[in-house]
């Protein structure tokens, strides 16, 4: 579905310029959601490298903007594509990860912050290194200005030090891991419907 919408996205300026604030937004949230989660006294530098990343992708994003030559200053409704499942879309996943792992794993404060900042991450890390590929090559397709080469490579190393954690945080890591890609693909599926609505 991304595959097809995406040409017809990145074909229309004012489209791509929204598209990119959304892809911004997303990893600003993700960055915030990652700074929400430490622990001011145990956090790591994996978890500070991987916020400043997050941040620095929303930077990169918003600067590409100027490629498209339009300008969005905030990330209000108006300058984001599908802007209700897009602002949803982490904070819900946060929610459906805490709801699994208490039931699972009776976890609750800094623990059940910290597991909850490992499988959301995992979840959105593995999507994102599915995303950013299609859309790059879809911008070479188009010969656009904008590229993302640079996220791409940075989103394949932080995958990498996810699993390097869940090995680190529970022999079933891979059950939970799962269960966070599931419920992440069902609402990333709600999502790019809903991109394909704001096309229409």
């Amino acid at each position: 579905m991304l595959k097809i919408l995406l040409p017809q996205i990145i074909a229309d300026n004012q489209l791509h310029s929204r598209w990119l604030n959304t892809l911004s937004l997303m990893e600003n949230t993700g960055a915030r959601k990652i700074s929400a989660s430490e622990d001011p006294h145990t956090v790591t530098y994996i978890i500070l490298k991987h916020a400043a990343e997050e941040h620095r992708h929303a930077f990169y994003l918003k600067k590409q903007l100027e490629k498209t030559g339009i300008e969005l200053p905030t990330y209000a409704a108006e300058y984001l594509l599908a802007p209700g499942s897009s602002k949803y879309y982490l904070n819900q996943l946060d929610v459906d990860v805490c709801r699994y792992l208490k039931k699972e794993l009776g976890l609750n404060g800094s623990e059940l912050r910290f597991a909850a900042y490992l499988l959301v991450t995992y979840a959105i890390e593995v999507r994102a290194d599915e995303l950013y590929p299609i859309y790059q090559d879809a911008l070479d397709a188009a010969g656009s200005k904008v590229n993302v080469k640079s996220i791409i490579l940075e989103e394949e190393g932080h995958l990498e030090e996810m699993l390097n954690q869940l090995h680190k945080f529970s022999p079933d890591w891979e059950k939970h891991a799962n269960k966070a890609v599931e419920f992440e693909t069902r609402l990333f599926n709600q999502w790019v419907g809903q991109l394909g609505k704001s096309l229409r």
